[in-house]
This record gives C-alpha cells, sequence and structure tokens, in this order.
C-alpha cells in the first residue's frame, strides 16, 4: 500500500503466519522464512512486499510487479513473474481484506480524531489563515498562507491545505492533501471511507481504506460533495477539473485536468479519466473503467465500458452519440 501519513503501518510478518489468516488453497512456499514488509499494488510493490491479482485486466502490470509474493486465483497466477510466489485462494478480494486488517488495523472505520482543537486556540500556528466560528483543527495540520477555513468545519490530524484556498462552511477534511488555489463548497466531505466490504453469510466485512484524497491545483469542489479516499492507491482530482454540487467520486478514481463534472454525477471505484472530459448531471459511471481525454458523456447516462479518446456518448447503456440520436429517431 501507498506510503500513509494517516495510518499507523503494523509489521513486518512473516509470510507464513499472513498466509494461515487468509486461508489460502497452495503456493510454492518454500521453508525458507520470507518477511512481509508491506501490501502494496502490483506497480508499487517492491522485492519485501505482498500484493494481489484479481483481474486480467491488470495481467500487463502484474508481469512486471516486484513483489516477492501475489495473492491470487489459479486462472490468473500465470501472469505472474516466475519470482513471485503465487498465494492462491478462491476469493481474492476477502483475502485481500484480511491481510489489509493485519497491516492497517484500524483502517476499517473512520474513528474519531481525538486530537482535535479550536482554532483559537491554536490560531498562533496559522498568523496568515483565516478561521470562522467553531472550526476544529487536527495535529500536525499544514495551512497555507491566505486561505480560508469557514465556520463549523472540521480539519482532521495531518491534513495539509495549500495556499489561497478557500474551504466553505460544513466541510470535514481527513486523509488528504490539498494544493494550491482549491476551493471546496459547504458541506463537502473528503477522504472518508468508501464503500468497501466483503459480503458475508453473518456479518459483511469491512475492506481497510488506506489511501490518501489529492487535490491538485486550482481544482473546485461543489457543495454537499463526497470524495472517497483510496483504498490501496490514492483518489485524485486532476488540476483545473471542477465538480459541481453533489458529486461522489468513489475510492481510487482518477479524474484528469481540466474536467468539467455536473451535479449528481456519481463514480464507481477505480474508474480513470482523462483530460478535459465534460460529464452531464446524473451520468454515472461504473467502476475500473478507463475514460480517454477529450471525451463528453451526455447527462443521465450510464457508462458501462471503457471510452476511447475523443469520443461522445449518451444513454443507457452510454453509445457512441450518433448511434444514441439514430436510436431516439426509430422509437
Amino acid at each position: 500500500m501507498s506510503k500513509t501519513l494517516f495510518f499507523e503501518k503494523k509489521g513486518p510478518f512473516p509470510l507464513t503466519e499472513i498466509i494461515k489468516n487468509i486461508g489460502f488453497i497452495e503456493s510454492s512456499i518454500n521453508q525458507n522464512i520470507i518477511s512481509i514488509h508491506g501490501f502494496e499494488p502490483l506497480n508499487r510493490a517492491s522485492i519485501n512486499d505482498l500484493t494481489f491479482l484479481n483481474s486480467i485486466k491488470y495481467k500487463n502490470i502484474s508481469l512486471k510487479t516486484k513483489a516477492v509474493a501475489c495473492i491470487t486465483t489459479s486462472n490468473l497466477s500465470k501472469f505472474l513473474p516466475s519470482n513471485c510466489i503465487p498465494i492462491v485462494t478462491k476469493n481474492v478480494l476477502f483475502a485481500v481484506t484480511k491481510v489489509a486488517k493485519i497491516f492497517y488495523p484500524t483502517a476499517d472505520l473512520d474513528l474519531p480524531d481525538e486530537n482535535l482543537s479550536s482554532a483559537e486556540d491554536v490560531s498562533k500556528l496559522y498568523t496568515d489563515v483565516k478561521f470562522g466560528k467553531n472550526v476544529l483543527i487536527g495535529k500536525n495540520v499544514k495551512i497555507g498562507i491566505n486561505s480560508n477555513i469557514s465556520s463549523n468545519s472540521i480539519i482532521e490530524s495531518n491534513v495539509v491545505i495549500g495556499e489561497n484556498c478557500t474551504i466553505g462552511s460544513f466541510v470535514l477534511l481527513r486523509n488528504s492533501l490539498v494544493s494550491n488555489n482549491v476551493y471546496i463548497q459547504d458541506g463537502s466531505k473528503i477522504g472518508i471511507k468508501g464503500f468497501g466490504f466483503i459480503p458475508m453469510q453473518d456479518k459483511n466485512l469491512r475492506t481497510p481504506h488506506v489511501g490518501k484524497v489529492v487535490l491538485e491545483d486550482n481544482v473546485e469542489i461543489g457543495a454537499n460533495s463526497t470524495i472517497d479516499r483510496g483504498s490501496f492507491t490514492n483518489t485524485v482530482i486532476g488540476k483545473n477539473t471542477f465538480l459541481d454540487n453533489q458529486v461522489h467520486v468513489a475510492h481510487n478514481v482518477q479524474i484528469g485536468k481540466n474536467c468539467m463534472i455536473a451535479g449528481q454525477v456519481g463514480f464507481a471505484g477505480s474508474t480513470t479519466l482523462g483530460d478535459n472530459v465534460i460529464i452531464g448531471g446524473q451520468a454515472g459511471l461504473s467502476g475500473h473503467l478507463k475514460i480517454g481525454n477529450n471525451v463528453k458523456i451526455g447527462g443521465g447516462s450510464g457508462v458501462v465500458n471503457d471510452i476511447p479518446d475523443n469520443c461522445q456518448v449518451m444513454g443507457y447503456p452510454a453509445v457512441l452519440l450518433k448511434e444514441f440520436v439514430k436510436l431516439r429517431k426509430k422509437i
């Protein structure tokens, strides 16, 4: 998992101890003691890390992973380097959740920040920042000059806010890195845990989310929007991208530069957008999709497939605009 300012990582742990906790089927583990220092995505894992592969969509990345071992299925294990030990299991995501809880035992819930102080009590640390009434600030928070934090907002511990930022009223910021000239409107919740769980017969199992939210320069977030932090990677909103009111961005979503997202648009987890994407109101995008550069998505559309660069789509399921117009004429 990515380095984080917000969650304490436990470990290292012996690989044999980890696999006992996840109920593996088989592996090529020898008798040598292997110590696992971290749990990282395929593309960021080092020779001391464990990783996971649960979809053939990521085979090109998995073939290059540097991880010492990988949780996967028997069918996908062939897409691993010869020096990467396959940990074969029936349910990869269940195993991933179990391992994540070993390294980050408290990241499956958003526990109260016990280090909050009134902005009035810590104002001497932020001499060039303006605070409204009833603002709470956590430990080790950094806020750049000429920024404004409006009334009744909460900035939790270790959050970083750049220069010339405007944070509205009733905003919650946690697990987030905010760049310069960012505008977050009233009521938005940034950096909260996403909707990650494993369905179980007796009790659903929550998945820890230890990533961050990264808001790059000149981003605007509309009122009452929600941006979930990443689970294993970060949720990123690119430079000069504007989100309208009541937009939901799920965990691991990455949105490029200069995008315009209208109200009530929803993104499922791990979808990526290129630059200069425009999305009309109330559109929905499924998870793990790749949306290209300069794409335009009509309002109310349901996107369930990847979209190449420079396309315009509309409808549910979304199709090329020309096809949509033809279908409408037939109706």
